[in-house]
């Protein structure tokens, strides 16, 4: 069954941990579809493990829809965040609007986020005010990232982490339903998360927040650029069960044909559900996953 603002929110207050992957395209999609996770973000990151891209800097609104409508069809029962890329929001409010309510009607999201703390509240407040739900996204800022040192854990110290509890409080006042922290202590995420009446959401910032995101090219290992300290691969976890289960099978033609179960997308849809079940049951991330 499809998430929806009520789900997600009493999945927090029964303390469950909610699953959310990236996503960029159908066939991708359609895998995340096959598994019980909660939300798919159509990452900004798409711009670098789909496009090529050094850096999310030079994704357009309509890369982002491209890829936007891509999933939704691929995964129509899923809750679907669209990213607002570099040079959509940061103007006026009035553009920040006009291109969440474009993530709405022309790519089918449920809901945006966008990077940015205090200085994005009225940003934020605007689309909320629209009727847009939204996603705040502080610590680790890819698409501001040269302005604090370029990637780098944010948080570490008592000033920083200060700085990062008036980003989500003041994000919390604008009405956004979740924050997202990217590349912060576990110390500090868990502060954050106990102090906080909204969703948190951690990708790289240790294990006690109340979900998990992780860039699903990192999760099956197929960006070769680099792979970030807090993300696993979880292919070769499952690699020998899907070549077991392949021995059960003589006909490996006829088993593909009827299953579409001899190929990667299924070594895929076992990965990304290792990694859900591994989330549920607070094995990931742990400490060497964590800052």
């Amino acid at each position: 069954m499809k998430k929806n603002l009520g789900t997600l929110r009493n999945m927090r207050n029964l303390g469950q941990k909610i699953t959310w992957l990236t996503c960029y395209d159908y066939s991708f999609a359609s895998v995340l579809e096959d598994t019980d996770l909660d939300l798919i973000l159509v990452g900004d990151s798409g711009g670098m493990v789909l496009l090529g891209y050094s850096d999310t800097s030079p994704v357009s609104m309509d890369e982002m829809l491209f890829m936007c409508k891509a999933v939704r069809r691929g995964a129509p029962n899923k809750f679907i965040v669209g990213d607002m890329p570099k040079g959509s929001y940061e103007a006026s409010d009035l553009e920040a609007v006009h291109n969440a309510m474009r993530f709405v009607k022309e790519g089918g999201c449920d809901a945006i986020k966008l990077e940015g703390g205090s200085n994005m509240a009225a940003r934020v407040k605007a689309i909320v005010q629209s009727g847009i739900p939204v996603i705040g996204h502080i610590g680790l800022t890819p698409q501001t990232s040269a302005q604090f040192g370029g990637y780098r854990v944010v948080g570490k110290s008592e000033s920083e982490a200060k700085v990062l509890l008036q980003h989500a409080q003041d994000l919390e006042n604008c009405g956004v339903f979740a924050i997202l922290l990217e590349a912060v202590p576990h110390a500090v995420s868990a502060e954050l998360t106990k102090n906080l009446s909204t969703i948190i959401f951690g990708i790289g910032a240790g294990p006690n927040t109340h979900g998990q995101l992780l860039i699903l090219h990192d999760l099956i290992g197929l960006y070769p650029n680099f792979r970030p300290k807090f993300a696993k691969c979880y292919v070769p976890e499952v690699s020998n069960f899907f070549i077991d289960t392949l021995k059960l099978h003589k006909d490996l033609v006829s088993y593909g044909k009827e299953t579409r179960k001899d190929g990667f997308r299924e070594i895929a849809r076992l990965a990304v559900s290792k990694y859900i079940d591994e989330v549920r049951e607070g094995k990931f991330p742990d400490l060497d996953f964590s800052y």
